[in-house]
């Protein structure tokens, strides 16, 4: 993955990533046009696919709904790196298919704006901008499996389907 670095800080909840009066859709594009609208009004404007979130602690923290990661997924970040993730929202990341890695090195280095490359398989993070680099724990296998059928709930019904025909 390598895009931008679009810079947020800690506590960053489930509201502001998008907010409650959105909710009444699930369709990605929707959701993904008011993703962030409160914090940085022009970023669904500027956002390129590809482009990765920086976070302090706890982001994600708030209510467990699903939205909030798929409207991140779905306004094009390819990644999210922070020095924690609320719980729920670390789980909601991956059952939709979006990669959360924690690193804190990372966090406090990187800037807005940055050029960022991530390999979630090694956990190596690069920042092209100022050649720096950091190590996170690398995403496990399993997961890369989920993320390869578009989050938990394809993942599930190939499995299911493979067993069927068996």
């Amino acid at each position: 993955m390598r895009g931008k670095c679009w810079k947020f800080g800690a506590d960053i909840n489930t509201d502001l990533i998008i907010p409650g009066r959105y909710l009444n859709t699930t369709d990605p594009r929707e959701l993904a046009k008011h993703c962030m609208e409160v914090i940085n009004p022009q970023f669904t404007l500027k956002v390129h696919w590809g482009d990765i979130v920086v976070a302090g602690k706890n982001f994600g923290c708030g209510s467990s709904r699903e939205h909030a990661p798929i409207a991140i997924k779905s306004a094009g970040i390819s990644c999210i790196i922070a020095k924690s993730f609320a719980r729920i929202f670390y789980r909601n990341a991956f059952n939709v298919g979006l990669s959360v890695i924690i690193c804190q090195e990372a966090v406090d280095d990187i800037e807005e704006g940055d050029e960022i490359e991530v390999d979630t398989h090694s956990g190596i993070i690069r920042n092209l901008t100022r050649n720096h680099t950091y190590q996170a724990e690398p995403i496990p296998p399993f997961i890369h499996k989920i993320f390869a059928h578009g989050g938990l709930m394809k993942y599930a019904v190939e499995k299911q389907t493979v067993k069927k025909r068996h």
